[in-house]
């Protein structure tokens, strides 16, 4: 795909963070990128991009930096503020500020936070700043070092976005460093859920802003659909020159953007397209025609009537089903004698009776089916399927229906990101996903080797016959650990399983504590004391994202905090970045796995290999085998999403030329 920093004729040019341009213009609009472009961008990414070396490219500007940095460190408070106060009016004037600013960057946390960039956070902001995403190990300090490209920028007077996956991370990173960029004569903005228009308004117009990705979208949809349909781009920006803004517009632009655990946010997340929608009250018609769809589905039968794609998490009628339904339909409503219409709430039911599981997809609170985001383990609660799915959800839940949507905007977080300037970002888990990111967004990516030498010690992996006997072996294992006074931290996938092993564990007399998308609010405390002597925290992988485990008092002797995963993920990456929550900045860990051969990897992906892994006997043999097929199924699950991925971005740009020509984008 066309990259954030490039397309056509710029295929292999890096943007300048601090170009003219960037300020001048509210935001790029990437020309629509032809075949031979897209094959000459990737095979660049591919075959050239990995034998730059960048990281040796960037080493030089240590020694200077260092040196600056050491300078500075001379200075009394009133010469460190006045030199600061050179640093604008020579960006402005095109010097290259990249070492001056970076060095007092650095000198603004040291005199105010105590803390100095380490050389790999500054080759991590290096990264950023030309442009790439910098993988950084989990606990290397990715929030300071979100400093550096951020501070340099919003110097150049470049309006800068760090973007967080929630609204704790964005409150709790925009206060930290406040000091830093206050330092620099920087102001800070933090946009929150819930917060008021003139709020935003006031938060964006600050120097560095720190918002959640979804936060922005919406805010950008908002102020487009605010405009006149037409020109929509060119005619605010015009009325920025002019000082006649629309009042109820809130953003000055897509400028900068560094983006937090870039992986989750511009890959994970970007499955679906973010849409604004109005509410359309469901007729009691339409109710029926739910509650009869799914008393419809219990009477249809698999192969014969329907096939499931569990991946995708759809079903469809075969001609024998399609049959079946218009029999069993016949005379049940208005709402059934459409052919599509019928076939679509037939769909939808087996859907969601067959491939939405409760406490594994979704939550029931308070009467209300919440959606759990399986990339981040949290709830949404302000987001819904659409095409009734999420109706026939709560219908089958026995909730009150919501209201059905009729959408007003939408975008997908691949267009909406190539629309910034500047795009970079940092993450613990990006190598696997380098070419996507490079095919999509334009974005490099540049491993950040580790401050100190790892001692992670990886266990052998346990391989059990089934869940019983999975939360047997795991429950064994805590006592062990727990007895020898090492904390454990234990990975599960789903709430539903999260709560079967906190039963396990309170039979076992094990004192715990469970962190899931139910059971959220003092996450941050919670997992920040999982380094204490035994202690035992449950988690599904919503939690840990950005929030230090410190070791307490004889724990690094003991070996360190031991992490436990009991089940694979569909992505690679979601595994490392729980392994990652061990062994930081040169700290004892060790990490572990103890599978299940039915566990959902193989049960819904392999079912073949795991019946005939389940006739081979139990041994190394067996669980080597296992681990490969569902390392496999995992791969190809990932390609997939990657295919869902490219198709979304496919029909989101074929729908914004269509609606080019009617000025509707």
């Amino acid at each position: 795909m066309c990259g954030a920093s490039s397309c056509g004729s710029w295929v292999f040019s890096a943007p300048p963070l601090l170009a003219t341009s960037a300020v001048e213009r509210p935001q790029r609009e990437p020309p629509a990128p032809r075949a031979l472009d897209r094959l000459a961008f990737s095979a660049f990414g591919q075959l050239v991009r990995p034998l730059l070396a960048p990281t040796l490219l960037f080493r030089p500007l240590l020694a200077p930096l260092r040196r600056e940095a050491t300078r500075l460190e001379a200075l009394d408070e009133a010469a460190f503020a006045s030199h600061v106060a050179t640093l604008r009016p020579r960006a402005l004037r095109g010097e290259a500020l990249t070492v001056p600013a970076f060095a007092a960057v650095r000198e603004a946390a040291r005199r105010r936070l105590g803390q100095r960039h380490y050389d790999a956070q500054m080759l991590g902001g290096l990264a950023m700043r030309h442009g790439y995403v910098a993988e950084m190990r989990t606990g290397e300090g990715k929030t300071l070092a979100a400093t550096l490209p951020a501070a340099a920028a919003a110097l150049a007077r470049v309006p800068v976005h760090v973007l967080t996956v929630n609204d704790y991370l964005a409150s709790r990173d925009a206060e930290a460093m406040r000091p830093v960029y206050a330092a620099l004569g920087l102001t800070v903005g933090c946009v929150l859920n819930g917060m008021p228009t003139e709020e935003r308004r006031e938060h964006y117009l600050r120097d560095v802003v720190y918002v959640t990705n979804k936060e922005i979208v919406f805010d950008w949809l908002r102020d487009r659909l605010s405009l006149p349909a037409g020109g929509q781009a060119l005619r605010l920006h015009a009325q920025r020159l002019a000082g006649t803004a629309r009042a109820d517009t809130v953003l000055r632009g897509l400028h900068c953007a560094v983006v937090d655990e870039a992986d989750s946010v511009l890959l994970d997340e970007a499955r679906t397209p973010l849409v604004i929608a109005a509410d359309t009250a469901p007729d009691p018609q339409q109710l029926e025609a739910w509650r009869q769809a799914l008393a419809l589905a219990g009477q249809l039968r698999q192969p014969e009537h329907f096939t499931l794609d569990p991946q995708r998490r759809t079903a469809e009628l075969t001609p024998a089903g399609e049959a079946r339904v218009a029999t069993l339909a016949a005379g049940l409503g208005p709402a059934w004698a459409s052919r599509p219409h019928r076939a679509q709430l037939a769909r939808q039911a087996l859907a969601a009776t067959l491939l939405f599981q409760r406490d594994v997809h979704y939550l029931v609170v308070d009467g209300a089916v919440q959606i759990i985001d399986e990339a981040t383990g949290r709830v949404m609660p302000d987001r819904s399927w659409d095409l009734g799915l999420h109706q026939m959800i709560e219908t089958k839940e026995g909730c009150a229906p919501t209201a059905e949507r009729d959408t007003l905007a939408s975008v997908s977080y691949q267009r909406f990101f190539r629309h910034y300037h500047h795009l970079c970002g940092m993450t613990g888990t990006a190598r696997e996903v380098a070419g996507e990111l490079w095919d999509t967004y334009g974005l490099p990516v540049m491993r950040i080797p580790t401050n100190r030498p790892m001692q992670l010690r990886r266990l052998a992996t346990t391989l059990c016959a089934d869940q019983a006997e999975k939360w047997n072996q795991v429950t064994n294992r805590v006592r062990h650990l727990h007895a020898a006074g090492r904390p454990v931290l234990i990975g599960t996938r789903t709430v539903g399983a999260s709560e079967t092993l906190s039963a396990a564990l309170d039979r076992a007399g094990l004192p715990h504590s469970v962190l899931n998308a139910r059971l959220h609010q003092p996450e941050a405390a919670i997992v920040a004391a999982a380094g204490q002597p035994g202690r035992i925290t449950i988690a599904t992988n919503m939690a840990g994202r950005g929030t230090d485990i410190a070791l307490g008092a004889g724990v690094a002797e003991a070996g360190g905090l031991h992490v436990l995963g009991t089940e694979l993920h569909d992505s690679a990456r979601v595994d490392r970045q729980l392994a990652g929550r061990c062994a930081r900045q040169g700290e004892p860990g060790s990490t572990e796995l103890v599978l299940a051969l039915d566990d959902r990897l193989l049960s819904e992906n392999a079912p073949l290999a795991a019946n005939w892994l389940a006739l081979l006997p139990a041994g190394r043999l067996r669980t080597a085998l296992a681990l490969h097929a569902m390392r496999r199924a995992q791969h190809r699950l990932e390609r997939r999403h990657a295919e869902d991925r490219a198709q979304l971005l496919q029909a989101d740009e074929q729908e914004a030329e269509t609606l080019g020509f009617t000025g509707a984008r």
